[in-house]
């Protein structure tokens, strides 16, 4: 049997996608020799309002946009598992892809509300977890919960691409250089950047399956 592939898992609302999220992802694929990336463009994310949500399409499509010519899948595939969070989409997605070993790809930001996830403690053991540094994050991060009850799961930066050996609960912390950019400034610089996108119909990068605009 050959080796068995590498994916890096980045979840959020990509809303909109941009660059940022694009380079974290080829970060981490370097830093953990990952042969590529797959991002879970969530239907809906529980701990944000569905108020300045744009529809599930031009958020996918925005997602294309970024990920062209890069290891990079675009999926909602959560549509398909009818999962909701993260815990049961992570939990499913081993069951579907037991051939394909997975590791869980945050920002710092998430981790300010990691404890906040639904069975955040199980997550930590369903698949290893690489965090990414976000600025002005790295000190916040140091005394919430999730941090505390897992810094002794942390593993060197150096061994980051041995993550598929670790014992879990394992987390490791990559630092990356400053990146400012954000959905939340994108969206107040142009609140209706999803119009260019009201008639497409991406197709999801995992399932194949068309996403209407009105989804």
């Amino acid at each position: 049997m050959g080796k068995a592939r590498r994916v890096g898992l980045l979840g959020g609302s990509f809303n909109p996608a941009h660059g940022g999220h694009r380079a974290i992802s080829l970060f981490a694929a370097d830093a953990l020799g990952l042969d590529e990336v797959w991002w879970l463009v969530s239907p809906g994310n529980p701990l944000k309002p569905r108020a300045g949500m744009a529809p599930l399409a031009a958020r996918m499509m925005s997602a294309r946009a970024q990920a062209r010519r890069a290891p990079i899948r675009v999926t909602a595939i959560e549509r398909k598992l009818g999962t909701r969070y993260t815990v049961d989409t992570l939990g499913a997605l081993q069951r579907r892809y037991p051939h394909i070993r997975f590791v869980w790809l945050m920002g710092g930001d998430n981790m300010l509300q990691f404890h906040q996830w639904k069975q955040w403690r199980d997550i930590t053991r369903l698949m290893p977890i690489a965090v990414i540094a976000r600025p002005r994050y790295d000190a916040l991060t140091h005394g919430n919960p999730a941090m505390i009850w897992l810094r002794p799961f942390v593993r060197a930066a150096r061994h980051s691409r041995q993550w598929t050996k670790w014992r879990l609960p394992a987390l490791v912390l990559l630092r990356f250089r400053p990146d400012p950019r954000s959905a939340t400034a994108l969206r107040q610089a142009a609140p209706q950047w999803h119009r260019k996108f009201a008639h497409s119909r991406p197709r999801d990068g995992i399932t194949g399956r068309a996403i209407f605009s009105q989804e």
